[in-house]
C-alpha cells in the first residue's frame, strides 16, 4: 500500500470541519484515503491548534510539529513571503509533509502541492501531500 505523509496549515480558529474538507478533497485528488496518511505535520506555531489535534485524533495520525527554521530549510515548489512573514519560515504545508515523509525526501515526492481551502468559517486550510519514503 502506498502510504502518504500529509502537511497541515490553517487560520488561528479555523474550525475542524474545514480542515477536514481540506483534507478530504486534497486527498480525493490522488485517489487517496485516510488510512493511507501515517504522519501527519505541521508548525510549532500550531501545537495548540483544535483543529489540527481533533484531526489528528479523528484518524489516529501520529502529528508531528517542526520549528520554522526546520521548515525553511526545505526546498518546496511553492514558496510565499507573505507565510514567510507571519510564521518565519517560507512553507509550511509543503515543507512540514516532505519533513515528515522521512529524512531526504525530494520535492518530487509532493503528489498534493499546496491545497488551498476556504471554509464557510471564513478561515483557510493549506493540505500537501508527500508519497511516505521507507
Amino acid at each position: 500500500m502506498i502510504t502518504f505523509a500529509i502537511g497541515l496549515g490553517c487560520d488561528r480558529g479555523t474550525s475542524l470541519e474545514t480542515v477536514s474538507k481540506a483534507v478530504e478533497v486534497a486527498l480525493a485528488l490522488v485517489n487517496a484515503v485516510p488510512d493511507q496518511v501515517v504522519a501527519a505535520a505541521s508548525i510549532t506555531l500550531k501545537m495548540d491548534e483544535a483543529a489540527l489535534l481533533a484531526l489528528a485524533q479523528r484518524y489516529d495520525w501520529p502529528l508531528q510539529f517542526y520549528p520554522p527554521e526546520q521548515l525553511a530549510g526545505v526546498q518546496v515548489p511553492n514558496p510565499s513571503e507573505t507565510v514567510r512573514r507571519h510564521t518565519g519560515t517560507p512553507s509550511v504545508s509543503e515543507a512540514a509533509a516532505l519533513l515528515a515523509a522521512g529524512p531526504g525526501t525530494p520535492m518530487s515526492a509532493l503528489v498534493v502541492e499546496k491545497y488551498k481551502y476556504r471554509g464557510e468559517d471564513g478561515r483557510n486550510a493549506t493540505v500537501s501531500i508527500a508519497r511516505k519514503t521507507q
